[in-house]
C-alpha cells in the first residue's frame, strides 16, 4: 500500500472514530510505529488531524467541541454497549436501593437495560434519579422502578437537565451509586466536559453519591475538554473498553480508582 493511500485511510478512520493510537494503526496496517508517526505528522501538517500523546484525534476535537446526543448515539456503539453491560451488573437486584443516571449516550444504553429490570424479591424497588430526558422516558413504564426526575432547564444539545436548581436538588440527595459520563479523562486534569453549566451538575452528582462509577469509552481517555468537574480521586470506578495508557493507569491507581475493562 502506498503511503498516500494509507494516509487517506488513517484520516478517514480518525474522522469516524474521533481518536486513534499509534499501536492500533501499526497493527492495522502492519507497519512500524515510526512509520505511523510519520504518517500522522504528514496528516497534521495538512490539517487533517491533531497529534496527541500516543496517537491522534479529529481536528475538530478541541476543548469546546461537543457532538450532539444523536451523533454520540451512533459512535462506538459496540464499545458503549459492553460498558453498559458491565455497569448493569453493579446494580443490586436483591434489595431496595438508589442509583443516579447522568445524561449521556452510554448511560442511556444502561437505561435500556434497566427498562426491563425486575427485583429478586417481591416488594423490592429501585429508585432511579436522572437529569436526562431520554432516560426518564425509557424508565417511566417500569413499575419496579421508582423514577425521580431532577428539575431544571433542558439543554438541547445533550437533553440534560441543568441549572442552579438542579444542583441544589442534588445537594439534598445521597444515592447509593451514580453512573456518570465524561468527555475527557486525563491524568493531570481529571474528568472534564465542554460546557460549564453541565459541568456544575456533574460536580454535584459526584459530590452527592456514595459511590461514583464513570462510564467512558476509550476515545475519552487521555483527553481534556474545557471544564474539569472532578478529580480522579473523587471517583470510585472507571468502566471502559480498553486498557488506559501507562500514565493514566498510574494516575488512576494512585487515586485508588478501580478500572473495569468491558
Amino acid at each position: 500500500m502506498f503511503a498516500e493511500e494509507r494516509q487517506l485511510l488513517i484520516a478517514a478512520l480518525v474522522a469516524t472514530e474521533g481518536r486513534v493510537t499509534v499501536t492500533e494503526l501499526a497493527t492495522r496496517f502492519a507497519i512500524t510505529a515510526e512509520t505511523v508517526r510519520r504518517d500522522l505528522d504528514t496528516l497534521e501538517a495538512s490539517r487533517q488531524l491533531r497529534r496527541v500523546h500516543g496517537g491522534a484525534v479529529s481536528i475538530d476535537r478541541l476543548s469546546l467541541s461537543e457532538p450532539s446526543l444523536d451523533e454520540r448515539q451512533t459512535q462506538r456503539r459496540g464499545e458503549k454497549s459492553r460498558i453498559a453491560d458491565a455497569a448493569v451488573r453493579m446494580i443490586p437486584t436483591s434489595r431496595t436501593g438508589s442509583i443516579l443516571l447522568d445524561a449521556g449516550s452510554t448511560t442511556e444504553l444502561l437505561a435500556d437495560r434497566l427498562a426491563g429490570w425486575t427485583p429478586a424479591n417481591t416488594g423490592d424497588q429501585l429508585l432511579v434519579i436522572t437529569n436526562a430526558v431520554p432516560i426518564a422516558g425509557k424508565l417511566s413504564s417500569n413499575d419496579a422502578i421508582n423514577l425521580h426526575i431532577l428539575g431544571g432547564r433542558v439543554r438541547g444539545l445533550t437533553s440534560a437537565i441543568v441549572g442552579a436548581g438542579t444542583v441544589a436538588q442534588l445537594a439534598a440527595l445521597r444515592p447509593d451509586i451514580a453512573f456518570i459520563g465524561a468527555n475527557g479523562i486525563s491524568a493531570g486534569f481529571g474528568l472534564s466536559t465542554p460546557d460549564s453549566v453541565e459541568a456544575a451538575v456533574k460536580s454535584a452528582i459526584v459530590a452527592a453519591a456514595r459511590r461514583v462509577v464513570v462510564l467512558a469509552d476509550s476515545s475519552k481517555l487521555d483527553q481534556e475538554t474545557l471544564v474539569c468537574f472532578a478529580a480522579l480521586a473523587a471517583i470510585d470506578t472507571l468502566i471502559t473498553d480498553a486498557e488506559p495508557s501507562a500514565a493514566l493507569a498510574e494516575a488512576l491507581a494512585a487515586a485508588d480508582v478501580d478500572v473495569v475493562i468491558a
